[in-house]
């Protein structure tokens, strides 16, 4: 089983001939939520495999959504993304089976993005995390810049409730490991330092140097600015649409 597959043909490639290269075959391909960069390539490992892509409702309404956007955004950033219609399916009850072992999908709400799911092995004491926590990468908050961070808050607690030893996260820095203590701990702090920097800094470039100050060695530092922009877009500009300024502050 592979979760969150990547973005471009060349993903899908790379990913595939290493799943062949172990000699293993795919049989369900999980999607945590609808950002394009965690599924767009999934079509193309389904049908080499073929294998069905799982979602729950919500995050397949997310993914429709992300397909609606590729021309304003997504085919704008990047290169190479295959053609990705949504062809993900529900499996009752959230959960399917590998091995005999059950995998859980446990709906988490608002992360980085509204409807996003992780993945959990109670047998491994393992969750796959999806962007509901990070590992030592810069977050995206530009989506919590309306709602703010409390729903993520919220997620972090479910995930925690799992009682993980181990969480391999969406966005991670691949030299550390994947402690669920630290990296949970991490996530929460981020979230924490990010509210108190929107309460003292007075611009997106302050809020994005202080970040930098105290997060020196996280990787994304784009990602950091497009939050930085989206959060400070949205509040000095009340009057006008919110998911335009969220999509504007990637070009």
């Amino acid at each position: 089983m592979l979760t969150d597959p990547g973005l471009t043909t060349d993903h899908a490639r790379a990913l595939g001939d290493w799943v062949a290269e172990k000699d293993r075959n795919v049989t369900d391909i999980f999607i945590t939520h609808g950002h394009g960069d965690h599924w767009f390539a999934a079509g193309l490992l389904a049908e080499r495999f073929g294998a069905r892509v799982v979602a729950t409702a919500g995050t397949i309404a997310q993914m429709h959504a992300s397909v609606a956007a590729r021309p304003l955004l997504w085919d704008k950033l990047y290169q190479g993304i295959p053609e990705s219609p949504v062809t993900a399916v529900t499996v009752p009850a959230n959960r399917f089976t590998l091995g005999g072992h059950d995998l859980v999908i446990v709906e988490v709400g608002h992360t980085d993005s509204d409807d996003t799911t992780v993945l959990h092995v109670p047998d491994l004491g393992l969750v796959v995390a999806g962007d509901a926590i990070y590992n030592r990468v810069h977050m995206y908050l530009g989506q919590s810049a309306v709602g703010g961070f409390v729903p993520w808050r919220d997620a972090i607690d479910k995930v925690e409730a799992l009682e993980p030893q181990h969480i391999v996260c969406g966005h991670q820095d691949k030299r550390l490991d994947d402690d669920a203590t630290r990296t949970i701990a991490e996530t929460r702090q981020y979230l924490d330092d990010a509210d108190e920097l929107l309460r003292s800094e007075s611009s997106a470039v302050d809020f994005f140097n202080s970040k930098v100050e105290r997060y020196p060695d996280y990787l994304g530092r784009m990602v950091l600015w497009v939050s930085a922009s989206a959060l400070y877009g949205v509040r000095e500009n009340p009057e006008e649409d919110a998911g335009k300024i969220i999509l504007n502050s990637w070009l």
